[in-house]
């Protein structure tokens, strides 16, 4: 029996591995949500069982990293992941089965209880908090009613710890472990997280073979695409500040953990199930807030850091309450039982600083911030600096232009030699001793290359040997900014040999010869070269086209511009060019004719580079920044419709007072027309008055008086037989 019994449990056991287990995960589309849930996706159901060896764990490390920045199909046995979304408009993840809109809390039970594992984040979202802890509640109060033990995960904070008294007054630095979970004091704005803790601990106590509850101190989170130390990241990355901001004296500890690692912890509650029911989830790093931001800074910014006041780090608006508490706190802490007790494949377990490399690559694939490396090649004339500002407009590159990099690395040597008083305030965390011996160095060799290139300048008329400028081109190639955004190269290199200088690594002839491609510098080498072309006739005659005010002073001269285009064509009639270069290394240019799309904003040419190369790979604009230009463009309207307006008013405004004007001026000219007519009716008139005075009014006057005296009845008749009696003509 005893036999059977082993047999059966085997068997049981074994099934159990292959059963795939629902999971319910909230905020599937956060920053954690996304990470654990890919994880979790891609973990068969009790596979941290096993034992993990040490070339289990050096694969693990690279599936895990993978895992963040791709999705690949789920495994058969795998956790089945379901959950809500932080944001409506959201889409539905690839690693999720199902994701819920909930509308009521009955709603929300009802698909609790068709899962497994239940896991509430509520470190990014606090407004998660009193849903995680109903949560919980309900499921408690169904539990006689569970087919099956279900298994339920608050992933809290280590802030929860921030106020814990230490262990030993006079020995600061002991860490605090799991033991010490009853002596945590939380941070004031993270008492409702330890609230919420100490509900879930307890819900699990009463049944515990049906409802099993755990509570996950969680570190501060990073990896993938990053969480609390985006800020830095991107700040760096985007290389606008010649040092990374530090928020205090910045000797603070920060308890950190992989996101990714985070999500082996819960894969290894779910498997384990184990008696212990608070569990710190933290890597073996030990790193004040200076030296993970000095670490940023180094490799993706520009290698300093800043200290500031803690108060001025409420200015930023990249940075919530929240993560500045969180950037603030002071805590060692050891992740003890997990260490002892879970099989975990870690993909930083010494943390941020000496895995930055991994978690560079990480941030970098996961926000697609790849640079865009580009060539502009073609003779004198044929628009290469133009289409290059409007590629780096377009892309947000750097234009690479060679008297550029030739002027600014000149003026950075003379820095390096210059006295350092007023730039040692601005630098911080230098190692002493150390690094001023190595500084004198730096110096040393700045002036002496220095004194090189002016010497070089002096023989050469101004003009600089190739080795220099190959070497200052190669530096400014490998320059952060250039390595993080990209850049456009502006018609160099000339000649074959300049390119194969530039791009190709320092490497024995044999084994140049036993390879067909030549082993070039892919960090530096463009992905992308564009050939412009043009007649020699039509450079000539957009030469001559030029304004007097932009040839001045440019090669752009007659002389001048014919010797360069004449050097230009005897430099690529030959077989080695620096177009055929780029073909050895099957980077293969796109010819493009000019005088095909002869405009002068050049906009056909740089839509056919831009379909070539393909989209930005860079932040692009932040909601913040889209607003901000929405913003600007309803002002921008509403100025134009009051311009529009003031116009119209203006136009009609005129108008009336055109046609007052008018008006009065038509009144003035009826009156003199009027005065006019009545002069000519009077001058018109004095002859017949003269007349009538003369022949008629006598004679008239008389028989009027007449007719007055007699009063006749008929005065008419009267009037009339008077003047025909008295008619003078008729005597």
């Amino acid at each position: 029996m005893a036999s059977e019994e082993e047999e059966e449990e085997v068997v049981a056991a074994a099934e159990g591995t292959i059963r795939s287990q629902r999971v319910f995960l909230n905020h599937l589309d956060s920053y954690s949500g996304i990470s654990i849930g890919k994880y979790l996706s891609n973990c068969v159901v009790g596979a941290s069982l096993e034992e993990v060896g040490d070339e289990e764990e050096e694969e693990g490390d690279e599936i895990v990293s993978a895992i963040d920045v791709t999705f690949s199909k789920p495994k058969e046995g795998a956790y089945q992941i379901v959950g809500t979304l932080s944001k409506a408009q959201s889409m539905k993840p690839e690693f999720a089965q199902e994701t819920y809109t909930i509308s009521t809390q009955e709603e929300l039970l009802g698909h609790l209880l068709e899962c497994d594992v239940i896991i509430y984040n509520i470190t990014e979202d606090a407004n998660q908090i009193e849903e995680a802890t109903w949560a919980a509640s309900a499921l408690h109060g169904e539990v006689l009613h569970f087919e099956k033990p279900k298994l339920f995960i608050l992933v809290s904070t280590i802030m929860t710890w921030a106020r814990s008294k230490p262990l030993d007054p006079d020995d600061s630095e002991i860490p605090f472990t799991e033991e010490d979970y009853r002596r945590r004091k939380p941070h004031p704005n993270f008492m409702d997280h330890i609230n919420a803790e100490k509900v879930i601990i307890k819900l699990g106590k009463t049944n515990k073979n049906k409802f099993s509850t755990y509570v996950v101190a969680s570190g501060l989170q990073y990896g993938a695409e990053e969480g609390i130390f985006h800020y830095f990241f991107k700040t760096a990355w985007l290389g606008e500040t010649p040092a990374i901001p530090v928020f205090g004296d910045g000797n603070n500890f920060l308890p950190t953990i992989h996101v990714a690692d985070l999500a082996a912890v819960l894969q290894n509650i779910a498997d384990h199930r184990p008696r212990t029911h608070y569990i710190v989830a933290v890597d073996e790093s030990i790193h004040t807030v200076q030296a993970i931001v000095k670490c940023i800074s180094k490799n993706v910014g520009p290698g300093k850091i800043q200290k500031i006041p803690r108060e001025n780090a409420f200015l930023s608006k990249d940075l919530t309450q929240t993560h500045l508490d969180m950037l603030l706190v002071n805590l060692r802490m050891e992740a003890v039982f997990l260490k002892e007790n879970f099989n975990i494949k870690w993909v930083a377990q010494t943390g941020l600083v000496e895995n930055i490399g991994q978690v560079l690559k990480e941030y970098k694939q996961s926000r697609g911030l790849l640079p865009v490396k580009i060539c502009v090649l073609g003779p004198p004339a044929v628009g290469k600096s133009t289409i290059a500002e409007e590629l780096c407009k377009h892309y947000k590159l750097h234009h690479i232009k060679i008297k550029d990099v030739i002027a600014e690395a000149i003026e950075n040597l003379e820095k390096t030699i210059a006295p350092k008083e007023t730039v040692e305030t601005e630098e911080v965390g230098e190692e002493g001793e150390e690094d001023e011996e190595e500084e004198g160095d730096i110096i040393g060799e700045a002036q002496e290359l220095l004194d090189g290139v002016k010497e070089n300048m002096e023989q050469n008329v101004g003009r600089l040997d190739d080795q220099y400028v190959i070497r200052f081109m190669k530096e400014k190639l490998k320059s952060m900014p250039c390595k993080n955004q990209g850049y456009i190269l502006d018609g160099f290199p000339k000649t074959y040999d300049q390119a194969k200088d530039l791009f190709n690594l320092e490497d024995d002839e044999e084994e140049e010869t036993r390879s067909k491609v030549p082993r070039y510098d892919k960090l530096i080498t463009p992905e992308y070269v564009i050939s412009l072309n043009a007649s020699d006739e039509f450079l000539k005659n957009r030469v001559m086209n030029l304004p007097e005010s932009v040839v001045a002073g440019t090669h752009y001269t007659q002389d001048r511009f014919l010797r360069t285009l004449s050097l230009f064509r005897e430099l690529n009639t030959e077989d080695e060019t620096v177009v055929n270069y780029f073909d050895e290394l099957e980077i293969h240019p796109q010819f493009i004719d000019v005088a095909k799309f002869e405009e002068p904003e050049n906009r056909f040419i740089v839509n056919e580079i831009i379909k070539e190369t393909g989209e930005p790979r860079n932040y692009g604009l932040t909601d913040e920044e889209k607003e901000e230009l929405e913003c600007k463009a309803a002002e921008a309207r509403l100025a134009k419709e009051a311009e529009e307006n003031a116009e119209q008013e203006r136009k009609e405004a005129e108008e009336r007072a055109e046609k007052l004007a008018n008006w009065e001026e038509w009144n003035k000219r009826l009156e003199e027309v009027k005065r006019q007519e009545q002069e000519l009716l009077e001058a018109q008139s004095i002859p017949l008055r003269n007349y009538l005075m003369k022949n008629v009014m006598p004679t008239l006057m008389q028989g009027l008086n007449e007719c007055c005296k007699i009063r006749p009845d008929d005065p008419v008749d009267f009037l009339a037989e008077y003047l025909f009696k008295n008619n003078p003509e008729m005597e």
